[in-house]
């Protein structure tokens, strides 16, 4: 069954240069080997990210991909850095802090990508 085999999570732009861009330089993905254009492959942790194009591009209205972190402030702090914009939730019983969701002991930050694709990094 599938419940014991590796999931990439996969994520629709609409121009794969620019695209890679903003994964490579924005968020550090190195890329891995792609045989088809339009398609860009990157190692994430222990996962696989497939960025390929698509017309329906940043059509989804939920969180597309989280990544667990260690330090979501510290994580916050880096992206920024890098240009990285941060979308603030309401979200019933969170306080901010910065850019940072805080709801009891975790700590969330959502972003997009240059299509609109909702991005998110949670830890402590």
């Amino acid at each position: 069954m599938l419940g014991n085999k590796d999931a990439i999570a996969t994520i629709a732009v609409r121009n794969a240069e620019a695209a890679k861009t903003f994964y490579e330089q924005m968020l550090g993905f190195n890329p891995l080997p792609s045989q088809q254009r339009g398609v860009l492959n990157y190692r994430s942790g222990s996962s696989t990210v497939l960025v390929y194009e698509s017309e329906f591009a940043g059509t989804n209205k939920a969180t597309a991909v989280t990544w667990t972190v260690e330090d979501t402030e510290a994580e916050v702090r880096e992206l920024s850095s890098k240009g990285v914009k941060f979308e603030h939730y309401d979200f019933p019983g969170a306080k901010m802090k910065g850019d940072v969701h805080i709801m009891g002991q975790m700590k969330a930050a959502w972003f997009k990508d240059p299509d609109g694709n909702i991005l998110a990094v949670v830890g402590r």
